[in-house]
């Protein structure tokens, strides 16, 4: 996978757990070990967090291209490492590191 450190946002959709209508946002992320994650602010009360919970099957838009992902919430426990090079890696790239932990891993690029 193409680095992309220099890019600031990624673009995330969701299916809404509700309604089962794409949900896209704009949000801050950073990549480690060919995966990319972004931190939620207000945790498991986010609701893109929590469409994710009910469906892990995403869609990542960066730099220009479109991929297919799936979703995962760290565990604070199960991939404490992880979980805090994560945030680590947010202090250094945006000045700001706190916030839930999701990982996507990007599957099959999309065309168009």
């Amino acid at each position: 996978m193409k680095e992309y450190s220099s890019e600031q946002y990624l673009y995330l959709t969701t299916i809404g757990r509700k309604t089962g209508l794409p949900r896209e946002i704009e949000i801050w992320f950073v990549e480690r070990d060919g995966r990319l994650y972004v931190l939620a602010e207000h945790g498991r009360k986010a609701q893109w967090v929590r469409n994710i919970l009910v469906n892990s099957s995403v869609t990542i838009r960066l730099s220009g291209k479109r991929w297919n992902a799936q979703g995962r919430v760290l565990d604070p426990a199960v991939d404490a490492r992880t979980y805090t090079e994560v945030q680590a890696h947010a202090r250094n790239k945006y000045g700001w590191g706190d916030g839930l932990p999701i990982e996507f891993n990007l599957q099959e690029e999309l065309q168009g």
